[in-house]
C-alpha cells in the first residue's frame, strides 16, 4: 500500500514543471530535473541508468516527505495558494456524478463565486455549495477570485433550504480569502448576508459537512462554514484574516505576513488542537496540486464514511449536537488559577453565565457639605 502510494507521489512529482516549484521546493527541484536528465541520457545513448534513477526517486520522495511534514505556517499558506491546486469544479468532476448547477438568489441576481447543485456522491443525493475561484484570467475575474457578493450568499442560503425540504444533506467545500471588499457589496448588506447565514444553517434541518479544500479566509469562509462536522485539506488553512491583512494591520507591512502566519496559528494541525477542525484530509505527496484525483480520492472516501455517520442521528439530536459543537470553539480554561478565575476568563469561555457581568446601575452617592 504504501508502495503504491510512493510510487504515484514520484510520477506526480516527476512530470511537475519548473513553475510548479514553490521557493521552499528548490531542494525537490534539484533531483527531479536531475532524474529527468538521467531519463533523456538513458534514452540518447542507449545505456541502461535504472538503479541510479531509481535511488534519485526513493531520494526525492523521503525529501518530499521530510520537507511537507515540517513545514511552516506561512508555507502551508502558499500551498493553499498553488495555482494548480484543485479547486471546487476539479473536485465536482472527480467525485459528484450528474450534477446540476442552481442559480441565482431570486433578489438581485447571479453571484459566481459561489456554486450551488444537486449531484450524488456515492450512493448520496446530496447539494454541493462551494466557492468557486475560477482556473483561466477570464473565470477569475468574472468570479472575483473566489469571493462571494451578498447574492452569493443568499443564492446558497435558498439552496440549503431548498436541501432542508427534500432532507437532503448538504456539503460545503471552502476555498476563499474571503468576501468580496467593494462598496456594491457592502451596499446590499454583504455582513448581513454572512450574519443570516451563520444564523440560518446552525439551525437548518439536514446533516452539513463543510470542508476547507484551500484557503478559508474570514467570514467569506464562516459565511457557508457552519455545519455538523469540519474537514480541512492536509494543506489548507482556516482564519480570521489572511496573513498580509493580519500585517498590515499589526506591523502596517505586508512583509511580515510570514510572521503573521505563525501567530495566527492558520494550520490545520493548530484547527485541530483548538477544536474547530474534526478530522484532516491527507492529501498526496507533495501536495494536492501533484495528483487532483488523489486529492478527490480521499475527500470523498471521507464524506462518503460521514454522511453514513450522520444519517444515524436523529434531526432534533443533530441539531443539537451542532449547537454543543459550536459552543465549544474557543472554549478555554485558566490552569494556573485553581481558585480564582478572572471577568475576562469567565466571559470568553463559552459555557459561563454572562448575565452577572451585565453593567450595574450606579449608586449615587450624597453631596458632601464642606
Amino acid at each position: 500500500m504504501d508502495n503504491k502510494k510512493n510510487q504515484g507521489a514520484e510520477s506526480t512529482i516527476i512530470k511537475s514543471n519548473d513553475k510548479d516549484w514553490l521557493d521552499f521546493e528548490k531542494p525537490l527541484a534539484e533531483l527531479s530535473n536531475q532524474i529527468v536528465e538521467l531519463q533523456a541520457l538513458q534514452k540518447a545513448k542507449g545505456i541502461d541508468y535504472s538503479p541510479e534513477i531509481r535511488q534519485l526517486r526513493n531520494n526525492l520522495v523521503k525529501l518530499t516527505t521530510k520537507v511537507y511534514d515540517h513545514l511552516s505556517a506561512w508555507e502551508t499558506v502558499q500551498v493553499a495558494r498553488h495555482p494548480k491546486r484543485p479547486l471546487l469544479q476539479d473536485y465536482i468532476d472527480i467525485i459528484v456524478q450528474d450534477f446540476r448547477e442552481l442559480h441565482g438568489d431570486r433578489c438581485f441576481g447571479d453571484d459566481r463565486a459561489i456554486v450551488t447543485g444537486l449531484g450524488r456522491i456515492g450512493r448520496e443525493k446530496v447539494l454541493i455549495v462551494g466557492h468557486n475561484k475560477g482556473r483561466t484570467i477570464e473565470d477569475k475575474i468574472a468570479c472575483h477570485f473566489g469571493c462571494a457578493h451578498p447574492e452569493g450568499y443568499r443564492k446558497a442560503l435558498l439552496k440549503m433550504k431548498l436541501a432542508e425540504k427534500f432532507q437532503l444533506p448538504i456539503i460545503c467545500l471552502i476555498d476563499t480569502p474571503g468576501a468580496y471588499p467593494g462598496i456594491g457589496a457592502e451596499e446590499r448588506g454583504q455582513a448581513q448576508a454572512i450574519a443570516t447565514n451563520l444564523m440560518e444553517m446552525s439551525l437548518l434541518r439536514t446533516p452539513i459537512i463543510c470542508v476547507v479544500i484551500g484557503e478559508g479566509g474570514s467570514g467569506g469562509a464562516l459565511g457557508i462554514g457552519v455545519g455538523d462536522r469540519m474537514a480541512i485539506m492536509q494543506n489548507a488553512y482556516y482564519s480570521v484574516i489572511s496573513p498580509e491583512g493580519c500585517a498590515a494591520i499589526l506591523w502596517k507591512s505586508g512583509e511580515q505576513a510570514a510572521q503573521a502566519a505563525e501567530a495566527l496559528k492558520l494550520t490545520a494541525k493548530h484547527l485541530m488542537k483548538f477544536n474547530v477542525a474534526d478530522r484532516i484530509i491527507p492529501e498526496p505527496l507533495g501536495g494536492a496540486h501533484r495528483s487532483h484525483h488523489d486529492a478527490a480520492h480521499n475527500l470523498e472516501m471521507y464524506l462518503a464514511k460521514t454522511l453514513r455517520d450522520l444519517r444515524h442521528y436523529k434531526i432534533d439530536n443533530l441539531l443539537k449536537n451542532r449547537y454543543r459543537k459550536l459552543r465549544r470553539i474557543g472554549q478555554f480554561s485558566n490552569n494556573s488559577s485553581k481558585k480564582t478565575t478572572s471577568a475576562k476568563t469567565r466571559i470568553v469561555s463559552l459555557g459561563s453565565n454572562l448575565s452577572e457581568f451585565a453593567p450595574q446601575t450606579p449608586v449615587r452617592k450624597k453631596p458632601v457639605a464642606h
